[in-house]
């Protein structure tokens, strides 16, 4: 085989001119904005996802993402900057493929890396001398290693030498005003030292700042503390609050004098679970693998056990609700407000307030919501769609609960309406004293 040819050498200097082509597999939450950043460090752009609607949307200029606005893609797209494909035989035309593929879990709360394997097979078909591929989906240690490598060099082609491959978690929080893809640091791990230059030579014009770790495992094993830290620390102050349930304590205003501290103390916030992507999946990627080690990751457990069963503690207070009006949660009516699984953005993945909603149909209540985000619920057997929130609305529910703490939601009124409230967010105004 050739290997007179420095790939490493030439892809730094690709990176240098802005000549390299950048390939982005998944234009999902990730791959979209990323794509965005490197069209405006000077790249070209190709796209490549299994949506023929997605990519049609793209090509025209409108985008399904809401961190992406329409009329930024539509500049990039018509200065054919950017373009998408669902033809993933061309992936042998960039010089740096980036994968931004889904990685959930199976119904056994297994990780499921076929998407992944999916993705790594295409790559692998077309895959050239002078090609970086950098894995950006959240998965458990040693995917990189020894799930992608072997199939990425079974053609013959050398690692670190005639290709380059890397991990590069996302570090995506969908809705955040003020941390985006590019000055959010970016962690890059490559198989080899030269993977590792290469791949953040590539992304430096487009990210603020990079943070080279010694291998994939460790920049793997990065994205899961940060998730599992969050998840940790989430079940801690979700069970506080059951705690001070029981002991007849305020725990909003616990919280808030333990804030006070200026060291030693980071304020998180009870609420109905968790949602998305990353914080209730990503600590299963890393119990999954300790399992295989013969390790039980205790910490890890408990506190997804915590975080899974407070939709059920809320709806015991809807029904509590309910009671204190002499009413049976059967035949009530309950307005749930905000499905999405966290504040100002669509996304529904994962979010506890779907089972909210489904626990109370279970009890035979009729459930409706309210989310100006998401206009309609079409998960499994739950079909709904948004109602408006006006004081008739929540008028007419015998119990309205806060979900989702939208920004644009009126929660003084819901506050003045309502004939029964449950908010697990703490942000409906309290109402004055001797109302």
């Amino acid at each position: 085989m050739e290997r007179s040819v420095n790939h490493e050498q030439q892809l730094l200097e690709k990176a240098r001119d802005r000549s390299a082509v950048i390939g982005i597999v998944g234009l999902g939450y990730v791959g979209l904005p990323l794509a965005m950043e490197m069209a405006r460090a000077g790249y070209q752009v190709l796209g490549f996802d299994i949506s023929r609607r997605a990519v049609d949307g793209i090509n025209a200029g409108r985008s399904h993402v809401k961190d992406v606005p329409s009329d930024q893609l539509g500049r990039f797209v018509k200065a054919g900057t950017i373009a998408a494909t669902t033809d993933l035989s061309r992936t042998k035309e960039p010089d740096l493929i980036a994968i931004t593929v889904p990685t959930p879990l199976s119904k056994t709360r297994d990780p499921d890396v076929s998407y992944i394997v999916a993705a790594t097979d295409s790559v692998a078909r077309t895959l050239r001398p002078g090609q970086a591929i950098v894995l950006e989906s959240t998965t458990y240690p040693g995917t990189t290693r020894d799930l992608m490598l072997p199939v990425l060099a079974k053609g013959g082609l050398k690692v670190g030498v005639d290709f380059f491959a890397a991990f590069s978690p996302e570090r995506v929080d969908p809705g955040n005003p003020t941390f985006n893809t590019r000055n959010t640091p970016k962690i890059v791990g490559g198989v080899t030292a030269a993977c590792t230059r290469v791949v953040t030579a590539i992304y430096e014009p487009a990210i603020d700042t990079l943070v080279p770790v010694a291998s994939p495992e460790a920049a793997e094993l990065v994205k899961l503390l940060e998730n599992t830290f969050r998840s940790v620390n989430i079940g801690l102050v979700n069970e506080m609050a059951i705690v001070c349930d029981k002991l007849g304590v305020d725990v909003w205003e616990v919280i808030d004098a333990a804030a006070t501290k200026p060291f030693g103390y980071m304020k998180f916030t009870p609420g109905p679970g968790v949602g998305g992507h990353c914080i209730p999946l990503d600590p299963h990627y890393l119990a999954w693998k300790m399992r295989s080690l013969n390790y039980r990751t205790r910490f890890i457990e408990v506190a997804g056990e915590i975080n899974a069963q407070m939709p059920e503690y809320w709806v015991t207070k809807v029904v509590t609700a309910l009671n204190e009006q002499g009413k049976a949660a059967r035949g009530s009516q309950v307005l749930v407000v905000g499905v999405a699984y966290k504040k100002d953005i669509d996304d529904l993945r994962e979010s506890p307030a779907l089972d909210v909603i489904r626990l109370l149909q279970r009890m035979g209540a009729h459930v409706s919501y309210h989310d100006p985000y998401v206009a309609e619920v079409t998960e499994d057997d739950m079909r709904l769609r948004s109602v408006p929130l006006d004081a008739a609305t929540v008028q007419g529910a015998d119990c309205v609960i806060v979900v989702t703490d939208h920004s644009n939601t009126d929660f003084a009124m819901i506050g003045r309406e309502a004939k029964a409230l449950v908010d697990t967010r703490h942000v409906v105004p309290r109402a004055p004293a001797g109302r």
